[in-house]
Order: C-alpha cells, then structure tokens, then sequence
C-alpha cells in the first residue's frame, strides 16, 4: 500500500496538519492517489507511531491548535527504501471498459450516455491538468522546475488524452442501439 509513501513525501515537500494534507491531496496528489480524510489521519497515527513522523512542538495552549507532522530520519530511510524498490504494474480494473464488453452480449442501449458522460469528465480532466502545466511548468522555466513533478503531470496529461481520443473514438463507432435510427 502506498498511501503511508504517499504521505511521507508530502511530509517531506513541507511538514502539515493533518487538514493541511488533505487540501494538498485534494489538489495534487489526490490525481493519482486518492485518500480520504479518515484515511489520512489514521496514517498519520500509524506513521507516528511507528516512528517515522512526528508531530512539531507546539507553541502556546495544546487545545484547538492543528498538530503538524515532519518526516523523521527513519521516515525518510523508508521513503528511501520504497522509491528505490519495484512493483509489478497493476491490471486494469475499469467499470467502463467490462460495460462495452457487457454491451457486445447484450446490446447497447444507453451506452452512448454513458460513454458521452465520461468522455465530459475526462475532458474537464485533461482541461484542469493543462492548466496547471500552463501555471506551474512554464517552458521558460523548464529548466528550473521539479522535472520529476512535471513528469507525473505529463503522466495524467497523457491518460486523459488517451481516455478523450479512445471515448470518442468509440462513440463514432458504437452500433445504435435497438430501435434507435441507423
């Protein structure tokens, strides 16, 4: 599970609270690996306790303030030890993709809703990826910028542009449905 190497390198960019981790997971991380609220603080509970954060001393009352978390060196030794290993690629599992396979069996009615509905979503996608390329990866300051970070961009970039060509592409190619006009 990656969410603990997830928080870690968040940690790492810049200590936080724990509701600090979830706004910056809503904004970027959260891309490509998602996490709820809950899920945050529970890792953050277990990193702790096991040695690899811990929370920053606070100044003045305890009460009502946010606890934030650094990466200790034991931390940054497992986040290390992560990046430095491999993982098999996973197998795709898309709802999307077993429907058009459904759909071959027992016909295509409503399908086009549906793949018409993604094709919007991923677009906004693809849209909101683009402009935070356009904001953050200036090409006048390519050299400059986080490389590894602009690759992950291009990595979404990249899908988006897929699932957009390969939703409309099929749309042109779908069968009409059953009593729908050919």
């Amino acid at each position: 599970m990656s969410l603990p190497h997830a928080i870690l390198t968040a940690l790492l960019e810049k200590p936080s609270s724990g509701l600090e981790l979830t706004r910056r997971f809503d904004k970027s991380i959260g891309f490509f690996w998602s996490a709820s609220h809950q899920q945050i603080y529970r890792e953050l509970g277990r990193l702790e306790t096991s040695g690899l954060i811990r929370a920053l001393p606070q100044t003045g009352p305890v009460r009502g303030q946010k606890k934030e978390y650094e990466v200790l060196p034991a931390g940054r030794a497992e986040l290390e030890r992560w990046t430095a290993g491999g993982d098999e690629p996973r197998a795709m599992r898309e709802p999307l993709l077993l429907r058009l396979r459904a759909a071959a069996v027992v016909g295509t009615a409503g399908l086009d809703a549906e793949l018409s509905r993604h094709l919007a979503l991923h677009r906004a996608q693809l849209a909101d990826y683009e402009e935070i390329e356009r904001r953050d990866f200036p090409p006048e300051r390519a050299d400059t910028e986080n490389r590894l970070q602009h690759a992950v961009l291009r990595a979404g970039i990249g899908l988006e542009a897929f699932w957009v060509q390969w939703l409309a592409e099929t749309l042109d190619t779908l069968p009409p449905a059953p009593g729908d006009p050919a």
